[in-house]
């Protein structure tokens, strides 16, 4: 069975790796090649569209219509991406976070009839993109964190209601190496990460085991309000 899935990105960003046959890759070429894969799927693409232009209406109507994408989906995709983050301005004031924080939500709505139906928390994937020289060490670093070895989250280069709702499972299986170094081991993030080339190499193995962590998601310390 199909689902509903939103995409949260920054629009703009080339600050990725060029995708095959392109020269100034965005972002939104990224979102162009998963849209592609939902339409050959039978999930439903339910974000903006790459000949939409929301740019020119009135933020409160841009956030409206936002939001009755995300009240309407199931899951949604997070692109990681190296400039995402707008410097010198607040989280608030830049809709990612927003995004986010409504997606986590419980939304409850009336009909048209005055019926009321709900909205529970999305399913929440975070997957990271590419830099220009096509590496992910901006946010996922391998390092020699234990003998076998261990994946650096360099959340910090994120919005601070993404990186909350990593490393937040309440019982998480933790082990300290000889170095002293503590690393974490399986399913620890609501909103986990994972590299574009694994992603799209099996696609469905992450959107599901996201589904699975969502029919779990009092197993994690959930945050939703942006600081």
């Amino acid at each position: 069975m199909g689902h509903k899935i939103f995409v949260s990105y920054k629009f703009a960003d080339d600050q990725v790796e060029n995708l095959a046959g392109q020269q100034n890759s965005t972002v939104r070429d990224y979102v162009d090649e998963l849209e592609n894969y939902f339409d050959s799927s039978s999930h439903i693409y339910k974000g903006e569209s790459s000949g939409e232009d929301l740019s020119e209406l009135a933020e409160e109507t841009i956030w409206s219509k936002l939001r009755d994408r995300i009240f309407d989906s199931t899951m949604t995709i997070v692109f990681i991406s190296p400039g995402m983050k707008e410097p010198g301005k607040a989280e608030k004031d830049q809709w990612i976070p927003w995004e986010v924080s409504f997606s986590l939500r419980t939304t409850t709505r009336k009909n048209q009839n005055g019926d009321t139906y709900t909205s529970n928390p999305n399913a929440m994937l975070a997957v990271v993109l590419p830099d220009v020289n096509g590496s992910y060490d901006y946010f996922l670093e391998k390092k020699n964190c234990c003998a076998e070895g261990c994946l650096m989250h360099h959340t910090n280069n994120t919005f601070s209601i993404i990186k909350q709702n990593m490393f937040n499972l309440k019982s998480a299986d933790t082990h300290v190496c000889d170095s002293g170094s503590t690393i974490w081991r399986g399913e620890f993030s609501y909103i986990r990460s994972v590299k574009w080339s694994d992603f799209i190499a099996s696609t469905k193995a992450h959107i599901d085991a996201a589904y699975t962590r969502q029919k779990n998601i009092g197993d994690y310390d959930i945050h939703v309000n942006l600081t």
